[in-house]
């Protein structure tokens, strides 16, 4: 029979069944013949449909607890035949061309993201035969249309009623299905990398898969265009994975100003308000209520903030909404969790984007990239590190019990500040933020302006600096706004000329050795 006159066949193995049943329906009405396995097979017989197994047509059962059972050149042989060229050795050997493939794979991150999950239990939902029928699918896609996505189910049924599918649809299936292949295995590659001692953190190719989640109107300006894309396996709270209540859609600088005030204020234990604008924290309070923290937090800079992210890590109630409506026109707001009268309150203000990321948990293991032209740089992100319970103090005079408690809350936040970075900081309050300056006595001299600008008293308020001191010049700026404690990494070749300095200005130094540069 010539390949004109024969059935067209419908290979379908899929572990999301999401719309399968009405699809291969209207396969079957447009005289497909359909081929299957396992589950998939027995669902579409539940709904009256005619299946042929694989097995009947490889005449091999499915063996090792259906690990193979579509490896075979029966089936793949149907797949890779290209038209004309191996009718004849198709014939020879009994290979009946299958002409669309509906295969989606294991739902191998499903598994792994469930804490009870074992490493057996991940293995073994390390899809074989699906990734090999997609990819001998996809490569023989001038013949072939393959399927990975539910949501592409009723483009291919269109097509399908009109004839055929176009070679550019087939192409654009292809490399939907190659990319379908490559992320399932980059998460393969990412987990047994984590579960392997051995495994190199940089290895000598680094894969990365990403899916995206929205198209976003535009990027960091207007001219560019650009897109949010959803890293595989579970991220904890974050931005990118939180539910959006209410407001319009999120742009890239919402995102990325988001994503800094999340990090920083989850960086905390105490209820803590952070407000971020242009990537920068502008403020940041901590008090006994989400209320009180805010009220800090503007305080702190309440022009920088018109207009900027808030981020708080307690849910977010009606008395903190009231003070945020009061003060200030604000883009978004994020918090773990939403009151239902917050959130009515908010509804008078529908433009505002609010964000509910969740409980924070713990921090998932992560790598952070920034892009070169022609590549990426790859590190840890920073985290911060423990200063334990005893600071080195350096200095004749020691910082008092609450000069302590506000050095470590500057320096938690110094992190999140971009280089050169100083805060002055008391009682679980920001006075004034220098960031991004290209000379570290600027950055100290723009933190003092700041904080003489809203009436914000430095008196007995303590100073961070992400880096150390090249010199003296800005512990005598630090003396005459009434600094008296300073926390700095240390290690400058002149650390003995900024000693000095703190001891003539009675001013307590700790080092802390290590710094936080954010570029």
């Amino acid at each position: 029979m010539s390949r004109a006159l024969a059935p067209r066949r419908a290979l379908i193995s899929v572990s999301d069944k999401k719309g399968l049943v009405p699809f291969a329906e209207a396969l079957s009405a447009l005289s497909f013949e359909l081929i299957s396995t396992g589950g998939t097979a027995r669902l579409l017989r539940e709904a009256g449909l005619q299946v042929t197994n694989v097995s009947d047509i490889t005449g091999f059962p499915e063996i090792m607890g259906g690990r193979i059972k579509t490896l075979h050149p029966k089936i793949h042989g149907g797949l890779l035949a290209r038209a004309e060229v191996d009718d004849e050795i198709a014939a020879e050997h009994e290979i009946g061309l299958i002409d669309l493939v509906v295969v989606n794979l294991y739902p191998f991150a499903s598994v792994i993201a469930k804490p009870e999950s074992t490493y057996d239990e991940a293995v073994e939902n390390i899809d074989i035969g699906g990734p090999a029928m997609i990819r001998a699918a996809a490569k023989n896609h001038a013949r072939v249309s393959v399927v990975v996505d539910a949501s592409d189910y009723e483009t291919i049924l269109e097509a399908l009623k009109q004839g055929e599918p176009s070679l550019e649809l087939r192409k654009t299936l292809a490399a939907k299905a190659f990319s379908h292949t490559a992320a399932y295995d980059a998460l393969i590659t990412a987990y047994l990398q984590q579960q392997s001692e051995d495994a190199d953190k940089f290895p000598d190719r680094l894969i990365l898969s990403f899916e995206r989640k929205s198209r976003l109107r535009y990027g960091e300006n207007p001219h560019q265009e650009a897109a949010a894309y959803l890293g595989a396996g579970p991220t904890g709270a974050s931005v990118i994975g939180s539910q959006q209540l209410q407001g319009k859609d999120l742009s890239y600088n919402n995102l990325a100003d988001a994503d800094t005030a999340l990090a920083c204020v989850l960086s905390f234990d105490e209820t803590s308000c952070v407000i971020v604008k242009h990537a920068n924290p502008c403020g940041v309070g901590q008090a006994e209520t989400v209320a009180e923290a805010y009220a800090k937090a503007f305080a702190a800079d309440p022009t920088s903030a018109f207009g900027g992210v808030i981020a708080v890590n307690r849910a977010l109630d009606e008395a903190a909404v009231a003070a945020i409506l009061s003060n200030q026109f604000v883009e978004v707001i994020i918090a773990p969790s939403v009151s239902e009268t917050a959130l009515n309150r908010l509804s008078a203000k529908p433009d505002i984007r609010v964000l509910a990321c969740g409980e924070p948990g713990q921090l998932p293991a992560s790598l952070g990239l920034t892009t070169l032209e022609g590549g990426v740089l790859v590190q840890d992100v920073d985290r911060g590190s423990s200063l334990g319970s005893d600071l080195n103090v350096v200095t004749r005079r020691t910082p008092t019990d609450q000069q302590v408690a506000d050095l470590r809350f500057a320096w938690q936040i110094i992190q999140f500040v971009k280089s050169n970075a100083i805060i002055f900081a008391a009682r679980g309050q920001t006075l004034g933020i220098g960031a991004g300056q290209m000379s570290r006595i600027m950055s100290t001299r723009i933190a003092g302006l700041q904080a003489a600008d809203f009436n914000l008293a430095l008196d007995d308020a303590v100073m961070a600096s992400d880096a150390f001191f090249p010199f003296r010049d800005n512990v005598d700026a630090a003396a005459e706004h009434g600094i008296r404690a300073i926390i700095q990494p240390g290690g400058s070749r002149r650390d003995a000329d900024v000693i000095e300095a703190a001891d003539e200005h009675d001013i307590a130094m700790v080092f802390t050795g290590y710094r936080h540069f954010r570029h």
